[in-house]
């Protein structure tokens, strides 16, 4: 299961106390496995803007909450076929959701302790904008080409009546630079096969006799062709349309069909670039970095010492052969024994998800140190801590939680999410004794 609970409670004696009570409680009757979530720390200013900012977390929070699962969505969409690859993807930090939780560590770098509360919250709220206008502009670029050979795409298939002809027709087919024939294409329903054959010479005036042609076929229709004169296509068309043979708007230029199938393999490619991940050996690379150390030492070898003392290099070479003895091999066992470099947007969906999932948990942990505060008081003294829930046992993991924690809000009880107390945040979620926050790291949406 990947829904964590964070929350915490006030420090007894001391905060190693609140830890081992809570993990007693609940980690030895399986009801949860629990972590420590350390956070630094931080400036708590004033009650005012304590109050103010726990209100614009909460907004932050889920804004941030809904950017990650955009970005995650929109691996899962750019992927398609590999989607069963895209959990692997989701990565914070260069390791899975569930660890960089588990393990978390506050990024001083990136969000100094020194600043203020609200300066850091302005700092995470920027960095995740940033991103989120940036996913804006690359989906629409990128959807803007996937639109457009996927238009192209449909040209090529679907029924002889809209279907692009480019790939189906030849220039044999058809009478060209003639100043008084032309060649039509006409489509025609299978059960009217018998029909065409006897009406098509007389349909019209001036129809070369025995000039039709079966070109190609689907489920439905035929595509064939017929020689005429120029003059007399509109009467032919129109007594053609009458016994339902639909003639295609079609003429046969070898240029612009070349320029229909440069532009579809262009915009294939350039969407292909976009994620498709290119294979590299690994061996490749190991027996790249051994040319180049081999060359080098045998160079600067050769210019200090007589070719009788070069065997330390010719241990090199050797090596060089065995890896490619072994590169060999392992290709014959296994083709795919290969890293993956992936292409400029999935490398930017990869990177700004671990930075806006990073974000994310940060968020937390700042609601979790504002909430703390506004509860329990100064000076700072809580823990808080991380519950990943069994599944069957939520339920009374929560009646643990409450019975553990009950004494520390006079009403004992669950308060009505409707209640608008400042800085208490309660339109989002149920309010409880102890602070309490929900991690979600089920982050899509597969349909």
């Amino acid at each position: 299961m990947t829904e964590f609970w964070l929350i915490s409670a006030p420090g007894e004696k001391n905060c190693q106390q609140t830890w081992d009570k809570m993990n007693t409680a609940t980690a030895q009757t399986n009801l949860s496995t629990n972590h420590k979530f350390n956070i630094p720390e931080l400036k708590v200013g004033t009650l005012d803007i304590l109050v103010g900012l726990s209100d614009e977390l909460a907004k932050l929070d889920s804004f941030v909450e809904s950017v990650v699962r955009k970005v995650a969505q929109y691996m899962a969409d750019v992927l398609e076929d590999s989607r069963d690859k895209v959990q692997e993807n989701l990565l914070a930090n260069g390791v899975d959701l569930v660890t960089y939780v588990t393990r978390f560590h506050w990024d001083m770098a990136k969000y100094p302790i020194k600043q203020s509360l609200k300066n850091i919250s302005e700092i995470l709220s920027k960095q995740v904008s940033q991103i989120d206008n940036d996913l804006k502009a690359r989906a629409s670029a990128y959807n803007s080409l996937k639109g457009n050979l996927q238009s192209l795409e449909r040209k090529n298939v679907g029924s002889l009546l809209t279907r692009s002809l480019a790939d189906i027709v030849k220039k044999e087919d058809f009478v060209l630079d003639s100043e008084y024939l032309i060649t039509l294409l006409v489509v025609v329903p299978k059960t009217s096969y018998p029909d065409w054959q006897k009406t098509y010479e007389t349909l019209s005036e001036m129809v070369v006799p025995r000039s039709t042609k079966l070109l190609f076929e689907d489920h439905d229709s035929g595509l064939f062709s017929v020689t005429l004169f120029r003059k007399a296509i509109d009467d032919f068309k129109h007594k053609a349309r009458e016994n339902k043979f639909m003639v295609r708007d079609f003429q046969y230029n070898e240029e612009e069909m070349k320029a229909d199938k440069e532009e579809m393999t262009r915009l294939s490619t350039d969407k292909k670039k976009q994620f498709v991940r290119v294979q590299l050996s690994k061996f490749d690379s190991i027996l790249n970095i051994i040319k180049s150390s081999t060359m080098l030492l045998m160079s600067n070898l050769k210019m200090y010492q007589p070719h009788s003392q070069l065997g330390r290099p010719w241990a090199l070479i050797s090596l060089h052969f065995n890896i490619r003895k072994r590169k060999k091999k392992s290709n014959d066992n296994n083709g795919q024994s290969a890293s993956a470099l992936q292409g400029p947007l999935v490398r930017w969906l990869k990177v700004n998800f671990s930075e806006a999932f990073i974000a994310w948990v940060h968020i937390k942990a700042l609601r979790v140190f504002t909430e703390s505060v506004l509860r329990y008081g100064l000076p700072v003294n809580f823990q808080a801590m991380l519950l990943q829930p069994n599944r069957k046992n939520m339920k009374k993991l929560r009646e643990v939680l409450q019975d553990l924690y009950k004494h520390l809000d006079s009403s004992s009880t669950v308060i009505d999410a409707s209640m608008d107390i400042p800085g208490l945040n309660l339109s989002q979620q149920e309010y409880y004794p102890y602070v309490y926050y929900k991690i979600d790291c089920n982050l899509l949406d597969f349909k």
